[in-house]
């Protein structure tokens, strides 16, 4: 059972229908004690990184615990910044600092606009159980406004205004800026490689 944690920071609805598509069993719970049973954990989201504050002690605390007993964690869009050890977005806010560094603001200009919104190309700098069967440029969904760093968990790179980590691997760690859940095929490819990962 993959555990969809909903912390009030975007609609479930379409990340849950999704994961149904690729056949996954999926639960919202609505206590840190249910993450006890999971077999894996979700953490999706959109917006501002203080969006992630809602995430207290004992909900960090549980997440933990399912990667510690090496279980799988997939966090989307802002859930991937949550991942790394805080945002420029958000100074004072903690992330789960399970990859290094710090999520920081693109660079926008004359012709390019922040946020970035809309279809956006994946370069593979390594291999990466959850880009597996995936081509080189295929195109995802993107919107948002602040992105990680590049790091040697980088498992994709997409360019906007500067190169930029949109998915990262650290053993049973995966994180990927984009939506798999509004990206077509490509998308439901990535969730099944994750339900895969169990």
């Amino acid at each position: 059972m993959i555990a969809l944690i909903d912390y009030g920071a975007g609609n479930l609805t379409s990340v849950r229908k999704a994961l149904s598509a690729v056949d996954a069993d999926v639960h919202i719970p609505h206590d840190p004690s249910e993450l006890e049973q999971a077999s894996a954990v979700i953490v999706p989201g959109v917006g501002n990184f203080l969006a992630t504050s809602a995430l207290a002690a004992d909900w960090r605390e549980s997440i933990l615990e399912v990667v510690g007993r090496g279980s799988p964690l997939l966090g989307i869009c802002l859930g991937l910044q949550w991942l790394f050890e805080g945002s420029t977005e958000a100074p004072g806010c903690q992330g789960l600092s399970l990859m290094s560094g710090d999520c920081d603001r693109l660079e926008g200009g004359a012709d390019l606009k922040i946020p970035h919104v809309g279809w956006n190309s994946l370069h593979f700098p390594r291999q990466s159980r959850l880009f597996e069967g995936i081509e080189e440029g295929s195109q995802v969904y993107f919107t948002h406004s602040y992105a990680a760093p590049i790091t040697g968990d980088a498992t994709a790179i997409t360019t906007h205004g500067r190169p930029f980590a949109s998915g990262v691997e650290r053993g049973q760690v995966f994180g990927v800026q984009f939506h798999p859940e509004k990206s077509g095929d490509v998308g439901l490819r990535v969730l099944r490689n994750f339900v895969n990962a169990l």
